[in-house]
């Protein structure tokens, strides 16, 4: 009996804890509720927002490219070694300043060689000229033969053609010698040495010396979806269009310039199209290569229905929106007109005035009954899954659902 009592207490203890978890389990899931739905009869806690009828514009935000106005690698045109330099490097330079000089006295040489090789020969055809005249008097006089008045006249021809060849040899000899003092051909900013002083230089060897970048005024690059296409080209065809800029510590200001190229050809690549624009950049705060936030306006949508960017919902029919009628959430099919990450330009079975849920939506479905937070009721709507009431704390605003 004794040993009976013991295997029945055994058992009896088994089971009671065996229930023990079984209850422990159903109760901490029930508790949670995790990844389930509220409840068709249960009130949700959600954020609203109205929907607005208002003009708006049609603004593309993208990231755009400084570009120099003008660039140009400034090169030898012919050998020699490397002089000087006249400039300091990252200085400004205007068109025809002197940047370098090639040592001249071989090119000098060449120069008073071909002039004294013309001053030769122009001596010798001015007494072939004179040998000329003598000759056709003879010959006119029937004293010399025609041959000897023939040679004579060639020889005239021939010195004639000499003189010529001197003179372009003596003119492309000063041009060597002009191309020994390199000036910069455009305004600009110089770049660093590439070649110092003291270094043999030649003529369309492919290394530049320096680098100047014309800034003053610079260009704007960016890229559109090819999709933007039709409203660019009404744009144009109206007004304008204006490429807006935020430069840091610029005092708040934005520099807005109006778009002068749009690119004969979409990119293969990005499927984007290229757009420029000219900033006078007064103040040198532009510099090529460097990325700014561009915002180009294409175009304004009158009257729309305008509802924020956190109250669309995507869905397996299309987007819409939750709008609460009488308490509960209705569901609205959209259709989006166009959307700048803030705002969203709309069109449905919507009103001006009506309420739309942009906060707590995950676990709203439609018809389900909720309950409004004004900004200032000092909660937020529980996270999905959560069964409890709403925790306190800041109202602050939702994130997207």
């Amino acid at each position: 009996m004794v040993g009976m009592s013991k295997r029945s207490i055994r058992s009896g203890l088994l089971g009671t804890m065996a229930l023990a978890c079984v209850l422990g389990i159903y109760w901490h899931y029930a508790g949670t509720g995790a990844h389930t739905p509220a409840p068709a009869d249960k009130t949700v806690p959600v954020r609203v927002s109205t929907v607005e009828r208002r003009r708006m514009a049609v603004v593309e935000h993208t990231v755009g490219t400084i570009v120099a106005a003008a660039t140009v690698q400034v090169t030898a045109r012919v050998e020699g070694t490397l002089e000087s330099a006249a400039f300091k490097e990252g200085s400004f330079v205007q068109r025809g300043d002197l940047l370098f000089q090639i040592d001249p006295r071989p090119f000098q040489a060449a120069v008073d060689q071909a002039s004294a090789t013309l001053q030769r020969d122009q001596a010798l055809l001015e007494n072939a000229r004179r040998d000329l005249g003598r000759y056709q008097d003879l010959y006119r006089r029937h004293t010399i033969s025609a041959q000897l008045h023939d040679t004579s006249s060639t020889n005239v021809a021939v010195l004639a053609a000499t003189v010529a060849a001197d003179k372009a040899t003596l003119e492309l000899a000063r041009i060597n010698l002009g191309y020994t003092r390199i000036r910069s051909p455009i305004d600009g900013k110089t770049g660093p040495l590439l070649v110092q002083p003291g270094n043999m230089v030649a003529a369309a060897s492919g290394t530049p010396l320096v680098t100047i970048a014309q800034i003053q005024p610079v260009k704007l690059s960016f890229n559109l979806p090819q999709s933007d296409l039709p409203r660019i080209h009404a744009r144009l065809e109206s007004h304008p269009i204006l490429a807006e800029i935020d430069l840091p510590g610029a005092h708040g200001a934005a520099l807005s310039a109006p778009v002068d190229f749009t690119s004969n050809a979409v990119s293969s690549q990005s499927g984007t199209v290229e757009l420029r624009a000219n900033f006078g950049n007064a103040d040198f705060s532009l510099l090529p290569g460097e990325l700014v936030n561009v915002r180009v306006t294409l175009d304004d949508i009158p009257d729309a229905l305008v509802v924020p960017h956190d109250a669309i919902n995507e869905g397996p029919d299309g987007p819409y929106v939750y709008q609460v009628q009488d308490g509960r959430a209705v569901q609205r099919d959209i259709k989006i007109l166009f959307d700048d990450s803030r705002n969203v330009a709309v069109s449905g079975d919507l009103r001006p005035g009506e309420q739309v849920i942009v906060e707590g939506q995950l676990r709203v479905t439609p018809g389900a009954r909720v309950h409004i937070f004004a900004a200032d009721d000092g909660a937020r709507p529980s996270a999905p899954g959560g069964a409890g009431p709403p925790a306190a704390g800041g109202a602050g605003t939702g994130q997207p659902q």
